[in-house]
């Protein structure tokens, strides 16, 4: 047996994590998380084997799964009331896209249903900033597959597009800098025709499947995508970072947040 050392100091569970949080070690967070609900569920679903008989009771054994899926979606539908571009900044659109086989998608044991509400919450915060750009690329992709199965909608964007051409090009060549009341009017006529335009041909349809394809599969990816770790700074900044010698960073502006979410509340709009 090791005896007590007088010099030793015990921090707060709630403090180291705090600690942890502002350092950036949120990989670390997330596998204590997960290593506290695989020992809770461990105690709780150890049965007891008798020498004799080994009996499994079928009623158990279903309401236990009833128990665990209905857990699972009550983590999943938590998700949806809560904003994951909270964090978002435009710097994280500036930065090199991680790895599509090593960083987004990784290996099978890269993955794990988050045990509580809290860490869905935590994964899905920080995933959504480091994979930003990949995001972006699938939303992208997606919106290609919808204008392809929607040749109309297709067109509708094609043609609103030649239409603001036109009016640039006329615009230029007819000088309507100089006369700018004429000119306004023109704007308010051409963004009319391209609404209408949009909304005849089901661009609208395109923009809200996409927004929903994307957002489910960000939900999904960013809550089960396990965290890694991230190169931390040194031990002399750490220390300083945890008693509060240095400042925590400014933030900057979430613009990107906004547009997305603009983007998403304009498409269901229109679709209801």
């Amino acid at each position: 047996m090791f005896s007590s050392n007088p010099l030793s100091l015990t921090v707060p569970d709630a403090t180291f994590e705090s600690w942890l949080r502002e350092s950036g070690y949120l990989d670390v967070i997330d596998d204590r998380q997960t290593a506290a609900a695989a020992s809770t569920t461990t105690t709780t679903s150890t049965p007891t084997i008798s020498d004799s008989t080994i009996t499994i009771p079928i009623s158990s054994f279903l309401f236990g799964y009833s128990v665990s899926f209905f857990s699972h979606l009550c983590t999943l539908l938590s998700l949806l009331t809560f904003n994951p571009f909270a964090k978002l900044t435009t710097n994280d659109f500036a930065g090199e896209a991680p790895s599509w086989t090593k960083g987004f998608f990784a290996d099978f044991g890269s993955y794990s249903f988050p045990a509580s509400v809290s860490q869905a919450r935590l994964r899905v915060q920080e995933n959504v900033k480091r994979y930003a750009r990949n995001y972006a690329s699938i939303s992208v992709l997606f919106f290609a597959c919808s204008l392809y199965q929607l040749p109309l909608a297709l067109v509708g964007l094609i043609s609103s597009l030649a239409l603001w051409d036109s009016f640039r090009f006329f615009s230029d060549k007819w000088g309507l800098d100089r006369f700018p009341i004429a000119q306004s009017v023109l704007v308010r006529v051409v963004q009319c025709a391209t609404a209408i335009i949009l909304l005849w041909l089901n661009v609208q349809m395109a923009l809200c499947c996409t927004l929903a394809v994307s957002y489910t599969v960000m939900i999904l990816h960013a809550a089960s995508r396990k965290l890694t770790p991230v190169k931390q700074p040194s031990r002399a900044r750490d220390q300083q970072l945890l008693f509060g010698e240095i400042p925590k960073p400014p933030l900057y502006g979430i613009m990107a947040y906004y547009l997305l979410e603009l983007f998403f509340v304009v498409g269901l709009a229109r679709n209801t």
